[in-house]
């Protein structure tokens, strides 16, 4: 049955790589590969088959991963989660003639959950669990999950700002402690103190625990998260900004740009999908710092501004590069390439050559680079960019025909390409016009 289908279940927002959005607040907690809901008493309710199940903070997200879509079950909306079992069927004749799916799916854990659905009616619904699972382990996350209760923080820290104080209310207690005045030598040592003691309590409340720690780390990450969405939000609303304004803007926006991933995928909770659903993240990651580098960025790059999103949750090379090289079973906005040197890049599949060679070709042809060339450094200021990267571009089109390669003791030239210029029927006849004539003008008039 399609996710569609179950419209008992509220939609859920899908990323473009297929990972479901997470709200503020909400963190991942586990995944399972393939799941399906069935309805325990109510034959109306439509079941889900085939789902990737995402336990968050949350909610519950069954994901169908070739539609891209999903539906979620509130935790909130949970009365009772019953441990894990199996089904035994004990009448042979039922079994018999019973279809192959429901006496397949028989044979599978399942956990029975006990829901609350508008308006007001009690549900019983199974989660069965068709995949190879610790099941026990993702039982007693969704218990953690659901005494936890993270949704009714996230939505007591929602509203800004604290509670007004009362006109002609009276004033706190703080306020009628007796201030001693800060006259003289003793003054002066007693504010030290007061500001040391206060920065001792400071220090002693970030580390007393390394979870409170942990927990203001994701605060934080959430915080910035939400200052760059609303960054990228008013860029274009506030076009008219001064060079100033916009440039400490573009700066900020870069900063908040390698900070946000507050749920970042790990093998403790992806389990086998790691490397799928790491491949995902990092395309949704990915994107737009891509597109901000013209549509091209270095995978050293790229390596460096994803472990520090992920903060503590580093990974290695090896995972990036299996990661990157899933997105070919994957319908994402971005790609591995390969250089002829072997050096890898990920670009957007929207990024084309020829503006690249069109914007390089132009640059060739100014008066300087008629006579001295281009070197990497004028390519990379160009377009842009990093100076390998240029390199690799000015590399390509010399292969096109477009450049052509001085190497000397001072690195890499580049030049037009003036051969294309020369008429092979008339070789010993110079041109009055075109490129190779502004090229023999600009010679002669040099020496």
């Amino acid at each position: 049955m399609s996710v569609a289908a179950a419209d008992w279940l509220p939609s859920a927002a899908v990323t473009a790589s297929g990972r479901p959005v997470l709200s503020a607040g909400e963190i991942e907690r586990q995944l399972l590969p393939l799941v399906d809901l069935e309805p325990e008493e109510n034959p109306r309710l439509a079941p889900l088959r085939g789902c990737l199940l995402a336990l968050t903070s949350h909610r519950l997200v069954f994901l169908h991963e070739a539609s891209l879509s999903a539906r979620a079950l509130p935790l909130a909306s949970i009365v009772h989660p019953y441990p894990p079992h199996r089904r035994h069927n004990h009448n042979p004749l039922r079994s018999l003639f019973s279809s192959s799916s429901s006496s397949s799916s028989s044979h599978h854990p399942r956990i029975r959950i006990q829901i609350s659905l508008p308006p007001s009616r009690s549900e019983v619904v199974a989660v069965v669990v068709t995949c190879k699972a610790d099941v026990d382990v993702f039982y007693g996350r969704l218990l953690e999950a659901i005494r936890a209760r993270a949704w009714e923080a996230a939505a007591a820290a929602a509203p800004a700002g604290g509670a007004p104080v009362a006109e002609g209310a009276a004033p706190a207690e703080e306020d009628l402690a007796i201030r001693m005045p800060v006259v003289g030598v003793a003054g002066i040592l007693r504010k030290e103190q007061e500001t040391w003691e206060s920065a001792g309590q400071n220090l002693q409340d970030a580390f007393q625990d390394l979870n409170a720690l942990m927990s203001k780390a994701k605060e934080m990450m959430e915080l910035a998260e939400k200052m760059r969405q609303k960054l990228l939000t008013n860029s274009s609303a506030q076009s008219n900004s001064n060079d100033e304004e916009m440039g400490s803007k573009q700066d900020m926006q870069d900063l908040l740009l390698s900070v946000g991933i507050v749920s970042p995928v790990t093998k403790e909770t992806a389990g086998a999908l790691y490397h799928q659903q790491l491949s995902r993240q990092l395309a949704d990651f990915v994107r737009v710092p891509v597109e901000r580098a013209g549509g091209m960025m270095a995978l050293v790059d790229v390596y460096c501004l994803f472990n520090r999103a992920r903060g503590t949750e580093l990974i290695s090379p090896e995972d990036l590069l299996q990661a990157c090289s899933l997105w070919e079973k994957f319908d994402v906005p971005v790609m591995l390439r390969k250089f002829d040197s072997g050096v890898k890049v990920i670009q957007t599949k929207t990024h084309s050559d020829d503006e690249v060679f069109a914007r390089i070709s132009s640059l060739a042809q100014k008066p300087d680079a008629l006579l001295k060339g281009i070197s990497p450094s004028d390519a990379a200021f160009t377009l842009g960019i990093a100076p390998a990267l240029a390199k690799e571009h000015l590399l390509n089109a010399e292969n096109k025909g477009l450049l052509c390669r001085d190497v000397s003791p001072d690195g890499f030239r580049f030049y037009i390409n003036l051969f294309n210029e020369i008429d092979l029927q008339n070789i010993h006849l110079p041109k009055a016009h075109g490129l190779y004539h502004t090229w023999i003008s600009l010679a002669t008039a040099a020496h």
